[in-house]
């Protein structure tokens, strides 16, 4: 208790030269709340050590917390975070990683002004969807296309449009959950829509839509359940069946793809899955899916489909709360004109992790493992290091069944424990996150990005030293 009495006062720490100096670079208010949060910390670090201070050194302490806490909280909350889980859209690291191209792009339409809604040959205001529609209907064969901020987004506009006050007939077995504790009947509800739920669980028939059909029927719906599988007795209404019935009764049919493959001809063993082109063929007359998934670009919510529907969506109140801005636009558009270019798995990183070979990623775990064991020579820490095959994962919410062949790097440590050194790698900025095998770290190669080994290398020799930090 010695050292609470001890603590300087806030106008003592003040005029220490550190506080002086910073006080001469930010707003002062902010420096006396950034001492006041130090020095609160330090109070709460003295009730747990027994250790006595002289006021010079709690001073100390508490202006390098305040430093320290200063440094962290002005370079962002964001940070790199290196991906070794072998999970390719891992949605709490931000799913897909954008592409070269698409940043530069980002990049050159951020810093400067835009067209974003001007047409220039006219010198008249213009649309900000026209940008990414004109390239959308061009990859897909749709007529018409829309953007907004996400998935659950255009399924909320597409029914608040086409079905508001009305119902909407879907499948028992479609009503998932989209992550997030955020579901399909919710978001029908929110919409306005009145949900018709036909068939069972695990089995409807396209016999089961035409019964429920009413004068108060405005939409037949599906939802494609790319986040879970039912398997062994069931049956679901193939897309043409629904849109045959839909032109016989004069009703339109929506379908929630939530993933959208846009490059049916990768090889990643999804060839099972419908792309969003299988999905325009088959006649769908508005399509959603998500931009951030397997499209391999920024969080945005695609819709495709007639231009009827379109126009009208575009005309609907909520399209001004739910629009994008110019950077998720140019993002979009730069993803889609690596698609345009004939290229996307080369220089879409979704696309080439998934597509990468058994071979070219054993190499590189091999790689990573000779690199890990030359930097382990000089450290007792490291007990074993093996190249051996994994399990990946698309992740991202989809196709929780389909595992990938990999591989990757396993890493036994003799005395650390695997939950302190997981939690130090936490800690570092990159951040490095990995799996847990048989209180073994297990790090895939398949989701690294080039640079990425030989930080790993950097992360893994420092924290084998106590304290250890590469920042």
């Amino acid at each position: 208790m010695k050292n609470f009495r001890k603590i300087p006062a806030i106008d003592e720490l003040l005029l220490h030269e550190k506080t002086v100096w910073l006080i001469g670079k930010y707003k002062r208010e902010f420096v006396v709340d950034m001492l006041r949060r130090a020095t609160d910390e330090l109070r709460r670090d003295l009730s747990a050590s027994p250790k006595e201070c002289t006021k010079e050194e709690l001073m100390e302490l508490i202006v390098n917390k305040m430093e320290k806490n200063v440094a962290r909280l002005l370079q962002g909350t964001l940070q790199k975070v290196i991906n070794g889980t072998g999970v390719v859209l891992h949605t709490n690291l931000g799913r897909a990683p954008l592409s070269e191209g698409a940043i530069n792009y980002l990049q050159a339409m951020a810093v400067n002004y835009n067209n974003l809604e001007l047409d220039l040959e006219q010198g008249l205001r213009g649309s900000r969807y026209w940008h990414i529609e004109d390239i959308l209907t061009r990859l897909t064969g749709a007529e018409a296309a829309l953007v907004v901020n996400n998935n659950a987004a255009a399924v909320l506009l597409g029914l608040n449009t086409l079905a508001k006050g009305r119902e909407v007939i879907v499948s028992r077995g479609q009503l998932v959950e989209i992550g997030g504790a955020f579901r399909i009947p919710e978001v029908m509800k929110l919409s306005g829509a009145q949900l018709v739920e036909v068939g069972t669980t695990n089995r409807t028939y396209i016999s089961d839509f035409a019964a429920a059909i009413t004068e108060e029927t405005a939409l037949l719906f599906a939802a494609h359940t790319s986040n879970y599988k039912i398997v062994g007795f069931s049956e679901e209404v193939p897309m043409e069946a629904l849109v045959k019935l839909g032109r016989e009764r004069g009703m339109p049919v929506m379908q929630d793809l939530g993933s959208g493959i846009l490059c049916p001809d990768a090889d990643w063993g999804l060839r099972e899955e419908p792309s969003v082109n299988d999905c325009v063929k088959a006649g769908a007359d508005i399509i959603t899916f998500s931009g951030d998934k397997l499209l391999g670009g920024p969080q945005a919510g695609i819709v495709l489909g007639k231009k009827s529907y379109i126009e009208a969506m575009k005309k609907n109140q909520l399209t001004r709360a739910l629009r994008v801005d110019k950077l998720t636009i140019a993002a979009l558009e730069g993803t889609l004109l690596e698609y345009l270019s004939g290229h996307p798995q080369q220089n879409i990183p979704v696309i080439r992790m998934l597509g990468s070979s058994q071979d070219e990623l054993q190499q590189r775990a091999e790689k990573l493992a000779a690199l890990l064991q030359a930097a382990a020579k000089s450290s007792g820490s490291i007990r074993k290091i093996l190249v051996l095959e994994v399990e990946d994962m698309v992740g991202g919410g989809a196709y929780p069944t389909h595992k990938i062949p990999g591989w990757g790097v396993e890493i036994e440590f003799t005395e650390l424990h695997l939950s302190e050194v997981a939690k130090k790698l936490r800690a570092m900025n990159p951040a490095l996150l990995t799996r847990k095998q048989d209180d073994k770290m297990l790090i895939s190669v398949r989701t690294l990005l080039p640079g990425d080994e030989e930080i790993i290398v950097e992360m893994l020799a420092a924290v084998q030293k106590p304290g250890g930090s590469i920042d």
